[in-house]
């Protein structure tokens, strides 16, 4: 291969993952600006954890904390800067850290939690399971799990037609 030729591939790759990296950072803008209320390029810490999930990663509450101690402030002001969010997020999604599970453990774990096998848990199966077992959900996670699965005539989760929702896209 010539010289040229080499400059050309070597061209084309770099901007390949260019254009991977800026579209990756499009969306990491475009999912920060909606919590940024106030347009000034600052978003409420709490609401962190929404935006992280929302770019498709289920980071733990652990690593979630670790997450916002390395972009938090020195001195902590209760908002994250998007000029410290947009790289660590970026580095992130490029490793592909922190992806959810995919459909079929999902569905096994709601079979798991059924333990008499109904293909559905009830209201109080699921507030139980989310904040007794494992690492528990605040009470506002539990409300916005809840608002999101359960069934609103039946008050049940038909687990078999949530874990399409929670399953790793196709991207």
């Amino acid at each position: 291969m010539s010289a040229n030729a080499e400059n050309d591939n070597d061209n084309k790759k770099k901007d390949n993952a260019d254009s991977i990296v800026a579209e990756i950072q499009k969306k990491i803008t475009d999912a920060f600006d909606i919590f940024d209320h106030e347009s000034n390029k600052t978003v409420d810490v709490r609401e962190v954890g929404t935006i992280i999930r929302s770019l498709n990663c289920c980071p733990s509450e652990a690593e979630l904390h670790d997450m916002l101690a390395e972009i938090e402030e020195e001195e902590p002001t209760g908002y994250i800067r998007f000029e410290k969010f947009l790289p660590m997020m970026t580095k992130v999604l490029l490793e592909r850290r922190y992806k959810p599970y995919p459909e079929d453990q999902i569905l096994k774990a709601f079979q798991v939690l059924d333990m008499e096998s109904k293909g559905y848990l009830t209201l109080e199966e699921l507030s139980k399971c989310m904040t007794e077992d494992g690492e528990p959900f605040t009470q506002e996670e539990l409300e916005e799990m809840i608002s999101a699965a359960v069934d609103p005539d039946k008050k049940v989760v038909l687990y078999k037609d949530y874990p399409p929702m929670l399953a790793v896209e196709d991207t």
